[in-house]
């Protein structure tokens, strides 16, 4: 759960970096994910899921943005983005 915890800190930081708008609330039984709200970048991240649960909607609502590419981030966060964007997690 640490490296959890801390991919998932590293992906906030990098939305965070390329202007997405980051909420996380209760959800209830919605997932979360991105979404556009007046023309800028959103996710919206469940609270009631677990951080690996989030730290995947997360990383799904990134993958797409091809500026993600140019952003610095760790190895195990490049794993993790890449068993994403291969349509399974590596929990």
């Amino acid at each position: 759960m640490p490296d959890t915890l801390g991919l998932l800190e590293e992906a906030l930081q990098i939305a965070r970096d390329l202007g997405y708008h980051v909420r996380e609330e209760p959800l209830g039984e919605l997932p979360g994910g991105g979404c556009m709200i007046g023309g800028t970048k959103h996710v919206l991240l469940n609270l009631e899921h677990a951080p690996a649960e989030r730290l995947d909607h997360l990383l799904a609502a990134l993958v797409a943005d091809p500026r993600l590419a140019a952003e610095p981030k760790s190895r195990l966060l490049e794993d993790r983005l890449r068993a994403v964007s291969d349509g399974h997690s590596s929990r």
